[in-house]
Parts: structure tokens; C-alpha cells; sequence
């Protein structure tokens, strides 16, 4: 685990710190969910429930609010009571399933660039990681690389779409060459959609459980954090055929054991929002998105317009900068603000040294006092 002893996010929100520049670098929203759904947990916390272990697998109203929530948005059948588990946020869910899936030697293909986390879980798992390029500025999946870089040895398919940090969102067609990629190697799939109701422009996400043949061999991961803005909450779960689910439970219960209890109940009533919620959410997230991509655009970056997600990617390269990196460090200092290279999120560092993610997920004064500094530190 030495390459993950330390993380970008830590290193970047450390300057930000020492600097007191904008943190557009970290994708945590800025402002609180829903509500209602923050007085279901003050009501489960008075009323004594969850305040101790809760089940090991997750509440019952929790699992079964999941199960509904499945069926609700997407038409797929799971039960409750075998075929869902809930984690100490999508994290946990993601590395219990690596955890329980994997064996020492195996490799997990994966779409780049990705999620800090998926790596450090593989290694965790003790298997190895492949990467198959997003080729920017697009940054859309090939299905044909894909093809080319499983193996003999290859065990699993890590998904992401609504994708970190690219912000893009697989079509059906393309999921679809993916789904094929799958069947033909015979990969468990664990799909990512931690971002599912945080698509835009009329995109519209595709769980990959959906396509054919694909629902005996797909684990999905979800988030309660990124869909109602309570990443505090740390409450996510993983959802599928019941036999991988059984195996995911065995590992999980021997991480966190149980987590978030109170909040699992708010969680529940979370996911019962009207559809006014989840419109609204989305629309609030796409006028930010908007909001910070004229203003990097206005700053003389190239941008990479997000479909979903929290973040856009831009290209340095037109403000004079080759790397990344070396954008990211002078740019406290230089503008006050803070971002993420992608470069990190890369096995090959030369893949995706000219671009930058920057978080939308802030209040839009927020926004437009980060995109002045900006238009300011590089007019």
C-alpha cells in the first residue's frame, strides 16, 4: 500500500488551507440536503433508533427503500432481504466487493481516468489494476481497448458512469459493446453509479444491470452521500444477484461492521422524495456547472463540458502549462483557488498531465468568486 500512503485531496486541501483559496478541488457540495430528510435522523436519534448496532446487513427500511428506489427509477426487481447490503458509504461498498471478489493475482480492468479509491482497493485485494484510456477531450469509452486489455488472468470490470471525473455518462450504445466485452470473458461487473441522479442536458443514466445479461453478473454501487448531498453521512450500499451479494456481506461486515446508524432510517425516507426532489437537484447542479464552465472558459482554459457528476476537466495548455500538476500547486498561490490534476488518477501519469478537474458541487457565490480570481490571475 506504499503508492497510497498519501492522497492529492490531502495534499491539495492542505493548501488550500495555508493559502485561503477557494476548494474546488474536493467533491463535497457546500450547502446541506434536504430538510426533511436531516429531521428524519434528528426524529430516529430521539426516538432511540439506530442509536446502537443496527443490523449487520443494514435496516430493513433501508433495504427495502433501496429495493423500491431500484425498481422506482429503472424497473429492476431485487429483494431486500438477499440481494442488497448497505456500507459505510459507496467507498466501503467498492472495496468490500473488491475484497470479496478477488484473489491474490487477478487483475480488475478499469476505465482512466479513475477514482483514487479503486486502486487502493485493488491492492488492498492484492490484485492488479488495468487502465484502459478515456482519450480526452471526449473522454468516451472503447469498447475495442477494453477488449484488448482483458486477459486470461482478469476477473473483474470496474464501471463508473456517471464517470469521476471526466463527468461523462455512458451512452446505451456504449454500454452495450462494454456488456458484450463482458459476457465473452465471462467478468463480474461492478458498476459505480454513485453520480446516477446527477446527469444533465437530457443525458439519461443507464444502470448497467439494465442490459441484457448483464443482471446475474453486475454488482451496483450507490450513494446516499452524492444523492442528497449528505456525504457526511457516509451511508452507500451495493445491490445484485444474490450470490455476489452474499459474498460482499461476508467481507463487509468484517470492515465497519455497521455504520450511520440513525441515518440509515433518514436515508429511507431520503429515497422516497417526489420526483420535484430529483428534478430540482439536478437542474440547481447543472446552473452551477454552467456557472463555473463559462468562467474557466472565460480564464482561457479548453473545457471539457461534464454530461454529469460534480466536476469538469479543463486543459491547461492554452493558459501555458504542460502539466497538470504544476498548475495545481502555483494556482493557490497565483489565484486562490484549488483543483485536482487528473494525472493522478492515471497509471500513466503522460495520459492525463495536461488536464485538471474542478468541483461545481459550491454555492454559486462561491462560484462566481472563484471563476474572478481566475479570469483575474490569467487575463
Amino acid at each position: 500500500m506504499r503508492e497510497h500512503s498519501s492522497t492529492v485531496f490531502g495534499e491539495m486541501s492542505a493548501l488550500a488551507a495555508r493559502t485561503g483559496a477557494i476548494n474546488l478541488g474536493q467533491g463535497f457540495p457546500d450547502t446541506d440536503g434536504p430538510d426533511v430528510v436531516k429531521r428524519a435522523a434528528i426524529r430516529a436519534i430521539t426516538e432511540g433508533r439506530g442509536n446502537q448496532y443496527p443490523p449487520a446487513h443494514g435496516v430493513p427500511e433501508l433495504r427495502r427503500a433501496i429495493a423500491a428506489h431500484q425498481q422506482r427509477f429503472y424497473r429492476i426487481d431485487i429483494d431486500p432481504d438477499t440481494d442488497v447490503v448497505v456500507a459505510t458509504g459507496a467507498s466501503e461498498a467498492i472495496a468490500a466487493t473488491l475484497l470479496a471478489l478477488l484473489e491474490p493475482g487477478d487483475e480488475v480492468v478499469m476505465f482512466a481516468p479513475w477514482f483514487d479509491l479503486y486502486a487502493a482497493a485493488t491492492s488492498l485485494a492484492a490484485a492488479t489494476r488495468v487502465s484502459v484510456p478515456l482519450a480526452g477531450p471526449a473522454f468516451r469509452p472503447d469498447a475495442a481497448a477494453l477488449e484488448r486489455a482483458v486477459t486470461d488472468r482478469t476477473r473483474v470490470l470496474l464501471l463508473n458512469s456517471p464517470h469521476n471525473p471526466t463527468g461523462t455518462v455512458f451512452t446505451r450504445d456504449e454500454l452495450a459493446q462494454i456488456a458484450l466485452v463482458a459476457e465473452r470473458h465471462d467478468l463480474v461487473v461492478i458498476s459505480d453509479e454513485a453520480y446516477e441522479h446527477l446527469v444533465f442536458d437530457g443525458s439519461t443514466h443507464v444502470p448497467f444491470a439494465t442490459l441484457p445479461g448483464m443482471a446475474e453478473r453486475t454488482v451496483t454501487i450507490g450513494s446516499a452521500g452524492k444523492s442528497l448531498s449528505m456525504t457526511g453521512w457516509k451511508v452507500g450500499w451495493a445491490t445484485g444477484p444474490a450470490d455476489l451479494i452474499a459474498a460482499v456481506r461476508v467481507v463487509r461486515q468484517h470492515l465497519s461492521y455497521v455504520s450511520s446508524g440513525p441515518f440509515q432510517w433518514a436515508v429511507a425516507e431520503g429515497l422516497a422524495l417526489p420526483d420535484s426532489y430529483w428534478h430540482g437537484f439536478a437542474d440547481q447542479l447543472q446552473s452551477q456547472r454552467d456557472l463555473l464552465c463559462a468562467g474557466l472558459t472565460a480564464a482561457g482554459l479548453s473545457v471539457t463540458v461534464p454530461q454529469g457528476t460534480y466536476f469538469a476537466t479543463t486543459d491547461v495548455r492554452p493558459l501555458g502549462y504542460d502539466d497538470g500538476w504544476a498548475f495545481c500547486r502555483d494556482l493557490p498561490d497565483r489565484a486562490g483557488v484549488v483543483a485536482i490534476p487528473h494525472e493522478v488518477f492515471h497509471d500513466d501519469p503522460d495520459a492525463g498531465k495536461p488536464y485538471v478537474r474542478w468541483a461545481f458541487c459550491k454555492r454559486p457565490e462561491v462560484l462566481t468568486e472563484a471563476v474572478g480570481r481566475l479570469r483575474n490571475a490569467f487575463a
